[in-house]
């Protein structure tokens, strides 16, 4: 009877050993990168402004009242990116699906396709022309630069990002970091840029990562963590056949409990 009771113990242990072991290597982040020093391209992260981009343009000079019709309230009503939080008012001023913006005075603006610097030196130099203003000093913010984090993260969500940088390692740490699950060395980022949509794949233990255009993300991009083949295999035969197993254990404990009686 104690060599059934032992057996017992260890086909427990065994498929519980079984059902735990990870391999380490493919929980961990930057397995293959050495020391290394890898140059930021700053010119690329400036923000190229999109269709449906929510803008914030101020203007200010040394004329405070010539200044003030340039500020005149402009209220869109966006959807806030956590459901709970529902819809909030937002003021700036929307692209639209031609591209443009209706700005006081100036009129219509093309905007898309710009970046905020390029919009900030066309309508300062629309305001000079025009003798508007003297010595403006315009600001443009994109109000809604936001990405998206799906899959195996601990939370998938909708990231607002003010200071409208931020890279795929940042947001997936706002995300609450990849599950034991995630595939590490095929991240993918779905892009939208000239009416096309472009998928990229990025492998996080390759340092081709941090020179990657696509390491730094852009507003309105995706990005979909793939579930590891544990996580499938998990998910598909544990299902079937660990509750046959655990159910002829408990009939094989209570066989050895009435046995020894």
């Amino acid at each position: 009877m104690l060599i059934l009771r032992k057996c017992f113990f260890q086909i427990t242990l065994l498929i519980t050993v079984a059902c735990s072991c990870v391999n380490t290597k493919n929980a961990t982040y930057f397995n293959n990168l050495n020391d290394s020093e890898i140059p930021v391209q700053v010119q690329s992260l400036e923000p190229v402004i999109q269709k449906s981009d929510l803008l914030s343009i101020s203007v200010n000079s040394l004329n405070e009242e010539a200044s003030k019709i340039f500020n005149a309230p402009n209220s869109t009503v966006v959807q806030a990116s956590r459901p709970e939080a529902g819809v909030s008012q937002a003021s700036g001023y929307l692209v639209s699906q031609d591209g443009n913006i209706q700005f006081p005075v100036l009129g219509t603006i093309k905007a898309v396709g710009l970046t905020k610097k390029q919009l900030k030196e066309k309508i300062t130099q629309s305001l000079v022309e025009k003798q508007l203003l003297r010595d403006p000093i315009v600001d443009v913010r994109i109000l809604n630069f936001r990405v998206t984090v799906l899959g195996e993260v601990a939370k998938p969500s909708v990231i607002s990002v003010a200071n409208e940088k931020i890279t795929l390692l940042e947001a997936l740490g706002l995300a609450g970091d990849l599950t034991i699950y995630a595939k590490r060395n095929n991240i993918m980022v779905l892009r939208e840029e000239e009416g096309k949509k472009i998928i990229k794949r990025l492998n996080l233990n390759s340092n081709e990562l941090f020179t990657s255009p696509y390491y730094y993300l852009k507003s309105n991009d995706i990005v979909y963590v793939e579930p590891n083949r544990a996580k499938i295999t998990s998910t598909s035969q544990a299902r079937t056949w660990l509750p046959v197993v655990f159910s002829g254990l408990s009939v094989l404990a209570i066989a050895i409990d009435r046995i020894t009686r």
